[in-house]
């Protein structure tokens, strides 16, 4: 009978801090949470976790860098944003989250809010 209060407890303490696994995915999901709430500065603070959590785990880095540059997105920061999409496409070429990371960059640039490749061309410098 004491072993389901104990083992509870014990599941709980490795939950927060011990098992590196548990921890990272319930910073994820919060993250998630935050997210459909609309909370960014919620979804950065656990995705912070989730990378202090995910030193030895580095296939979570491009989900995370993809969550952090949507709430980029969100707070109108169209620049920092797709420079971690730029960042997702050079680290991890083959990974869904390129893929979803070259759309997030084309819709930045449709909608006027990130200057196509064609345009960043045209534009010289001017001598003085």
């Amino acid at each position: 009978m004491r072993f389901v209060p104990i083992a509870a407890l014990a599941l709980s303490v490795l939950s927060v801090t011990g098992c590196t696994r548990w921890s990272m995915n319930h910073h994820l999901n919060n993250a998630y949470s935050a997210y459909d709430r609309g909370n960014c500065e919620q979804v950065m603070l656990e995705l912070s976790k989730v990378d202090r959590a995910s030193r030895a785990r580095p296939y979570v880095r491009p989900e995370v860098s993809m969550m952090r540059g949507q709430c980029l997105e969100r707070q109108k920061l169209f620049v920092d944003a797709a420079q971690t999409y730029q960042y997702i496409i050079a680290s991890y070429p083959q990974s869904e989250y390129a893929y979803r990371a070259r759309a997030r960059l084309e819709t930045l640039e449709s909608l006027g809010h990130y200057p196509t490749r064609s345009a960043a061309a045209v534009v010289r410098p001017t001598r003085f």
